[in-house]
């Protein structure tokens, strides 16, 4: 099975930056996209930032657009979430995804989430 084992959590203060890593032990099958989650205490998991696995397209949620930067070495089986001038809101735990399509349907694979904590 893949696994995803993300780093680079921890304490920040506000408006600093902190960088978050993802690696894969292998390439999941039929990748075609990897993401960044994350969930805060007493809220749902809310999607952050997203890139196809060929790189180029990205997607962010408007709460992070301008600040966060989502990217991919697929040499490494790495993803990266740049994180800059961050806020409290922004303290969750954060969760990598690699999102796969075969067999007529997407499959997600999940790391076990870095928290990430923002600083008042």
């Amino acid at each position: 099975q893949v696994q995803l084992v993300e780093s680079g959590g921890g304490l920040v203060e506000r408006g600093g930056s902190q960088k978050l890593s993802c690696v894969a032990s292998k390439r999941p099958a039929s990748t075609y996209a990897v993401g960044w989650f994350r969930q805060a205490p007493g809220k749902e998991r809310e999607f952050v930032a997203a890139i196809r696995y060929t790189g180029g397209s990205q997607l962010y949620s408007d709460s992070v657009r301008g600040r966060f930067i989502i990217s991919i070495d697929t040499l490494q089986n790495t993803a990266y979430l740049q994180m800059n001038t961050m806020k409290p809101e922004d303290t969750a735990v954060y969760y990598c995804n690699y999102r796969a399509f075969w067999s007529g349907r997407s499959w997600d694979y999940w790391g076990q989430g870095t928290q990430v904590t923002v600083a008042t």
